[in-house]
């Protein structure tokens, strides 16, 4: 990466992580501190405040995406982090559940996550596109894992209210940054590897393999939402720590998490075995919400059953992006990820609002019952799941002045040794090509490429 490609990839990471940031620090310690809000006479309630940001973020991350392409980036950025913060500051001054939850709200429909990602892509080039991507993906990894720890001891510091009014403050302070850190792109253009084509949306939702992941995204982030509406009453209720103090619980169950994730990835992909991985954490999801429908009472069958939790939450969230760009067309690879990030965000609204709804009636058991269903569910759909193939995405920038046919040189490329497919986009001036990952001929495509301009 040249010196501004890095700027925009660590500027925009930041970014991203911050709206993370203003879901993820709250999770641990909201569920305690809504039930002490006048109207929060339920947990139904509390699970609707929890969830209701993920109900806006859902409804507009695509559309906002695609205003970003008529209006420019940054200025939907600015929208976008203006509500956040204006979100933020609401909820920091709810005084009772209906004003907390109208700050959720708010703080959702700041969904800038799409045109932030289309602005990474102008602001890179193709080879270094899946480099920036990275670094946002970890950037929110990095952001949940902190969170969860330091979340209790932030409440404890300044009080929950006190976290969303730190994190309106650093949402305008990301204001400034948007302006004067991160470049403004010479060239805004629509890209297929990010952004979502309306003209191959239904090729998408009609993808049997696609719609297995879109549930499965879905049912992992609902379950999540629902336990944390459950989890943080059942550590108070074993009497083994105060609330204060639960980030001695997340730490190691969150590092065990990854540090068990990253040998489980490798294998997966180094020796071809990614299904196989990918449905052992399906599996053991399964497993460890089924086992917290029935043990709950003890402190230690707590941390048991996050610490397998986590290993498979962690696994998932690190193998569903990879199976999708493998499964996805190489040209509507950003469509796929959009109807992916929109599933994950009513996941986090029905999740919690459904658990809420199941902890008022049928307690921790009900709740837990019903995630484990749902895991039961994306289980069979995981294990008739047509295994990925061994490929990954390449993209070619072929020439400001190229003029040649498109078609035909997708079809020259999709001929080389390697090639899986390949489609070139003349609008977008690149080649998107799907290759084998260790068997393909890349001095022979970038050589076809040039002879072409």
């Amino acid at each position: 990466m040249n010196p501004l490609e890095l700027r925009a990839s660590l500027g925009l990471a930041g970014i991203y992580a911050l709206r993370m940031l203003g879901m993820f620090l709250i999770l641990p310690v909201f569920a305690l501190y809504a039930k002490t809000l006048p109207g929060a006479d339920s947990p139904t309630w509390i699970g609707i405040a929890l969830g209701s940001y993920g109900l806006t973020q859902a409804l507009l991350q695509l559309p906002f995406g695609m205003w970003s392409d008529r209006i420019g980036r940054k200025r939907v950025i600015y929208f976008g982090l203006i509500l956040f913060a204006l979100g933020s500051f609401v909820a920091a001054e709810a005084h009772n559940i209906g004003w907390l939850i109208a700050g959720r709200v708010i703080q959702g429909s700041g969904a800038v996550s799409a045109a932030v990602t289309a602005l990474l892509a102008d602001l890179t080039r193709e080879e270094n596109r899946t480099k920036a991507m990275a670094m946002i993906g970890m950037s929110i990894g990095t952001t949940f894992a902190v969170s969860l720890v330091v979340g209790p001891l932030l409440a404890h510091w300044i009080g929950v209210n006190g976290i969303f009014a730190l994190t309106g403050v650093l949402t305008l302070m990301a204001l400034v940054g948007v302006k004067y850190i991160i470049p403004d792109p010479v060239i805004s253009r629509f890209h297929s590897d990010t952004e979502t084509n309306t003209s191959r949306l239904m090729d998408v939702l009609k993808n049997p393999q696609l719609l297995r992941l879109n549930f499965g995204i879905f049912a992992l982030h609902g379950a999540q939402m629902a336990m944390f509406v459950v989890i943080p009453f059942a550590l108070i209720s074993t009497g083994h720590l105060d609330k204060q103090h639960h980030w001695q619980v997340y730490l190691p169950v969150t590092l065990g998490g990854f540090l068990l994730m990253v040998p489980a990835i490798v294998y997966g992909e180094t020796r071809h075995k990614l299904k196989q991985v990918f449905v052992g954490a399906v599996a053991l999801m399964t497993v460890a919400q089924l086992g917290m429908a029935f043990a709950l009472t003890s402190f230690w069958w707590i941390v048991g059953w996050l610490g397998a939790y986590f290993i498979a939450f962690n696994i998932l969230e690190a193998t569903l992006p990879s199976i999708i760009s493998k499964i996805a067309p190489a040209d509507a690879k950003g469509t796929a990820i959009g109807v992916y990030n929109t599933a994950q965000s009513f996941g986090l609204f029905l999740g919690a609002a459904a658990g809420g709804l199941l902890y008022t009636h049928f307690g921790s058991t009900g709740v837990f019952c019903f995630t484990g269903l749902m895991m039961l569910s994306w289980l069979i759909m995981a294990m008739t799941m047509v295994p990925p193939e061994p490929v990954k995405s390449m993209m070619f920038h072929i020439g400001e002045n190229w003029r040649g046919n498109p078609r035909e040189l997708s079809r020259m490329l999709a001929l080389q040794r390697g090639v899986k497919e390949a489609v070139v986009m003349l609008e977008e001036r690149v080649a998107y090509l799907k290759v084998s990952q260790k068997d393909w001929d890349e001095a022979s495509v970038q050589q076809l490429i040039q002879e072409t301009n």
